[in-house]
Order: C-alpha cells, then structure tokens, then sequence
C-alpha cells in the first residue's frame, strides 16, 4: 500500500545564513546534508514518503510544482533562512489545501513577514555541516512534532474556512474599509504636495481625524507615521509612536523609524543601542546598516573622532554588501571614503559611488516612489565626479524645482563631494553648486520679495 507524500521545500547546496553571529549560528548552511541526514529521515520515520522538491532530473517547472504543493498530503517549508521561493510556495500551499503544511526552522532563524507567529518546529543547527548527533536529535524533534502539527489549520482559511464561499456582511465592511483606506491615501498625497507649511498643517489634521489612540489599521498607522517624519518635526513623530498599540510599537519597521527619530534628536548612542538591539533580534538589513552607519556618522560630525568615522564607514559597507541594489548605505561610502583618505580609500570610493549611481538609475528605470531618488543620484553624481551628468541634472533641478530634488537637504554633501575631488573637476562641480545656490537663493527671494 503507498504511503501518503510528504513534500519538502527548502533551499539546497550550501546557502549563508546572513543571520546574526553567535553561538550556534552558523556562517553557512549545508541544505543537503541537512536534508538527507536528518530531514528525509525524519519524514519517513513519521510514515510519509520523502520527496524534495529539487530531486527531478532537470528544473521542477512550475505546473509541476504548484501540482505537487497542492495534492501531496503533507508539505513541509524550511524558512531557516530568506528564501524566496520557499516563501511562494508556502503561500500556495496555505491557498490550496486547509491543512498539512509545517514550517520548520533552526532556532536561532528570524523569518521575514509576519510567519513568525505561525507555528514552527525549531530545531538545532550550528553548524555548517551537521554532525551525527545534530542530525540523530533533529530526527527526533521533526518526528514528534509531525503526527501533531499536521492537523493545523491554514492560516487563509482560518480566516474564510468555507472559502470559495464567504461571508456577504465581512465583504461589505472589507469594501467600505477599503474605500475608507483610498480616501486617506489621497489626502497623504494632497499633503505631501502642499507647501512646508501646508504639509505641516495638514500632516497634524490626519493625526487627529485618523488617530485618537487605541486600535489603527496598520497600513494608516505606518502611512501617518512616514508622513509626520517628513512634514512635521521628530518630537512629533516620537509622540506619535509612543501612544501606538505595542503590537505596532514592537514591529521591526516602527522600531526603525523610532531609532532614527531618537538620533534626528540628539541621542545617537541610544539610537545606535536600539538599532543594534534590532538586528541580533529581528535580523540583518542593508536599512537597518545604513541607518547605523548613518548615527555614527553624525557621532562623528559632532566628536571628530575617527573611530566615529571608521565605525559608520564600516556599518555602511556592510549595508552595501547586504544589497547592492539598495542605494542608501552606498550613497553614503565615497565621501567618508575621501575624507578618512587611507590607503585604498581613493579606490573604494570609486567602487561605491558607481555602485550608488547604478543602483540609483536601476530604481529609476523602475519607477521608484522613493522621494529621495533624486537627491540620491545628485550625490551620487557629485561623488563619482561626473560633471557631464551633475550638469544635466543641475538643469533638471532648475526644471523641477528644487523642493523635488532635495536641495536644501543634498546640496551640503554634494559641495563636501566637489571640494574632495582635484582639478580641474573641482572647479567645474564647485561651479554646478554655484548654479544650484543661485536656484536656492531665487526661490527664497521670491517666497520673501520684502527681504
């Protein structure tokens, strides 16, 4: 008699962690020893048949795949490590079938998205490859806990358990609540576009028309978070996030936000405590890094102290290497690069201000929403001391408008870029900036023609 399937996901080969380091984290993984000593073991003690998703001669396209998450009798997903394709097919597997899917994962693993308060089999793994003994007690733990998750619901039809069929009253209030939801992101945009002071103004009407304390939607409180940061001031946005709900004054991207706040204020040490309290606890981001680099950084402009500078060079590097296509930790390297002037440092400033420009026009090409874009790659420009392309932008600068580019914001770091470079390129960028403070100077002048 055939025995019911059991289908893991997981990555295979040997994958980095990029999880924090400590004891019992590994640098490494190796997803197939993993697999044929413990996990496929396991999976048959528990009286499954053991099929891994890569085992085909040849790719597991993708009718395939969804076929087999779909009618096996159990699947198990290990989210050990980020891993997009194990996240896409746990989400079909909770659409497709109302029980049998299990995650598992290694106890020191901080999966992405909100999987966390789904329930796991955790299990040791600290090492690359694991030993007899790790393999013998992941058997072990796998084995009991298969017979007893098994039964657990999806979390998709916990929510519509009859589903394709579902309440006629809930989708009624999901549409009034989206309406609700269109309404507010409108008047966020509304807000954004209106002057300084109007943005201010109208920044603080939402708060209080959208936000009297207690329970709020987590988008809104995200949205009305974002624009108190940028409308308002960071003793605002402070206050706003300590009377959220601790379900959303816990959340990794709050916390964030927090930690900047705290350091636009002035207190970059407990800043730089909590960022770092973030990472060992909800996992490494090149935002999470480039935030660090960026409260060292101010430490530094404030002490003068070169182990200020070194520290938030090294946070942004790490950033950079955590994602290249993320031009926040690289749009800061060059210039700090320059300014510590060691050996090797001319090179490396080289290498990130490309990689700051590629990243930057990568996000262009793609339509980015990301506000500071522009100011980014005017930076970018001035590190990488290409005066054809700081010209161009220049232009568009007198195009736009300079509230569009950040100028009031971005041209400091460019003219700190203009004067670290030799000539004759420092002469011609010091020249671009004197077209840019002459922009700055005619919209003032025009906002106060009595001055």
């Amino acid at each position: 008699m055939p025995r019911p399937i059991c289908f893991m996901i997981m990555p295979y080969s040997t994958k980095r962690t990029d999880a924090p380091q400590g004891a019992g984290v590994p640098d490494k993984v190796n997803f197939d020893r993993l697999w044929e000593a413990a996990l496929r073991p396991a999976i048959d003690q528990a009286g499954y048949e053991p099929v891994r998703a890569n085992e085909d001669m040849g790719a597991l396209i993708i009718t395939e795949m969804i076929e087999r998450l779909a009618i096996s009798d159990l699947v198990l997903a290990d989210v050990s490590i980020p891993n997009g394709n194990v996240y896409y097919e746990v989400g079909i597997r909770h659409a497709a079938r109302q029980q049998g899917c299990i995650m598992t994962a290694a106890t020191w693993a901080k999966p992405l998205f909100d999987i966390a308060q789904m329930r796991q089999i955790r299990y040791p793994l600290p090492a690359e490859s694991i030993s007899d003994d790790t393999a013998a007690e992941i058997i072990k733990i796998v084995t009991a806990a298969i017979p007893i998750m098994s039964s657990g619901a999806s979390p998709f039809y916990q929510v519509f358990p009859k589903y394709p069929e579902y309440d006629a009253v809930r989708a009624t209030a999901f549409r009034e609540s989206l309406a609700e939801l269109s309404r507010f992101q409108a008047e966020i945009i509304a807000t954004r576009a209106a002057g300084a002071d109007e943005s201010r103004t109208r920044a603080l009407d939402l708060r209080q028309r959208y936000y009297a304390g207690g329970p709020i939607q987590k988008p809104v409180a995200i949205e009305l978070l974002h624009l108190l940061r940028d409308c308002t001031d960071w003793k605002t946005t402070l206050q706003f996030i300590e009377t959220l709900p601790e379900d959303l004054r816990s959340s990794p991207l709050v916390k964030e936000q927090r930690a900047l706040a705290l350091s636009k204020s002035g207190d970059h040490d407990t800043a730089i405590g909590a960022l770092r309290e973030l990472i060992l606890t909800s996992g490494d981001t090149s935002e999470r890094r480039g935030l660090l680099g960026g409260r060292y950084k101010k430490k530094w402009k404030i002490t003068n102290n070169p182990v200020d500078l070194d520290r938030a060079i090294a946070e942004y590097e790490m950033g950079m290497k955590l994602d290249l296509n993320d031009y926040y930790p690289s749009s800061n390297l060059a210039r700090l690069y320059r300014t510590r002037n060691r050996k090797g440092d001319d090179d490396k400033a080289r290498i990130s201000a490309a990689v700051a420009m590629t990243a930057s026009e990568h996000a262009r090409i793609g339509n980015s929403t990301d506000e500071w874009l522009n100011a980014t790659l005017l930076g970018a420009t001035f590190d990488a001391g290409n005066v054809e392309k700081a010209q161009e932008f220049a232009n568009q600068v007198a195009i736009d408008g300079h509230a569009n580019w950040k100028l009031t914001t971005t041209l400091d770091d460019c003219r700190t870029a203009a004067k670290l470079w030799q000539e004759p390129q420092r002469s011609e960028l010091l020249n671009i900036i004197a077209q840019l403070e002459t922009l700055l100077a005619g919209t003032a002048a025009t906002a106060n023609p009595s001055e």
